[in-house]
């Protein structure tokens, strides 16, 4: 039954995924727009982008490049699946990890120098997130007794009431995931890096417009990541957490509009003394309580 319901949550989050997460890229832009003094484009445009793109002639250095992205594409849907259906929150977190790695190793198969530093940046990025992530997972575990998502809603109060810390953490590394300013060395979706765009330098057409829809794909679970923390065994659960992934998503357009790029090492350094800190600091006395 527990697989059958992974496969079902699979299905309907590859269907769900990529709309809503073409509303949330749309209202990112449209957003974004207004904070710089623009219109901005259309709620739909990320959709007729990625349409556009799958029109175009198939172009590509290699055939391994688009079966590496379809690899990186099926795991963070896979990933998806398995965190709304109420899965295994550590399993999910090593599935999105693998999906990372597929789509580094898309980059690195163009033999490309551009795609290569794109790549390599990519490497540092998930090398800096990851250990919060796994904080995350443990810290949940520690609250609910399972690693299992569907445990969250028999607490009975939100598990940010008692990982803060890790929730902060989480927020913090938040950025590094969603490719935000001031940390998205690897690639960026701002006008300044289309013309060398980092980690899909070599990508064109519909190999390039699945690497969109991947995208969306996992803003959707980030943001579903949130949203566990404000979940619990009350009726207005499910509301108060969408009222807190609403309010967390305007805030990393707000960091995105509004700072700076930093250096690599300056990224690597604080994510990982930010999971010490936020991460340790808060399991640690969980585990002692």
């Amino acid at each position: 039954m527990t697989l059958l319901t992974t496969l079902i949550g699979t299905l309907l989050f590859a269907l769900a995924a990529p709309v809503v997460g073409c509303l949330l890229a749309g209202l990112d832009r449209i957003i974004s727009a207004r904070m710089q003094g623009r219109v901005g484009p259309p709620l739909l445009q990320p959709y007729y982008d990625v349409r556009k793109l799958f029109e175009k002639e198939r172009a590509s250095v290699n055939a391994v490049e688009r079966v590496y992205v379809g690899a990186a594409l099926l795991f963070a849907v896979l990933a998806g699946g398995i965190f709304f259906s109420g899965g295994n929150l550590l399993l999910c977190v090593f599935v999105i990890t693998l999906s990372s790695l597929f789509f580094i190793m898309a980059a690195y198969s163009t033999r490309s120098p551009y795609a290569e530093v794109g790549a390599a940046r990519e490497t540092l990025q998930v090398m800096s997130y990851e250990p919060m992530v796994l904080l995350m997972a443990v810290a949940f575990f520690q609250v609910t007794g399972s690693f299992d998502v569907a445990a969250a809603f028999g607490l009975p109060h939100p598990a940010v009431c008692t990982i803060g810390l890790v929730f902060l953490g989480v927020l913090f590394i938040l950025t590094i995931k969603l490719r935000k300013s001031p940390f998205d060395l690897a690639l960026s979706h701002h006008a300044h890096q289309e013309i060398v765009r980092g980690v899909t330098t070599e990508m064109s057409g519909s190999t390039l417009g699945l690497v969109e829809i991947m995208h969306w794909c996992e803003n959707v679970l980030f943001m579903g990541w949130i949203g566990l923390f404000f979940v619990w065994g009350g009726p207005l659960s499910l509301i108060a957490a969408l009222v807190a992934v609403a309010v967390v998503y305007f805030l990393e357009i707000w960091i995105d509009n509004n700072f700076a790029r930093v250096k690599w090492q300056f990224m690597f350094k604080s994510a990982w003394l930010v999971a010490l800190v936020a991460g340790g600091v808060n399991i640690a006395v969980l585990a002692f309580l």
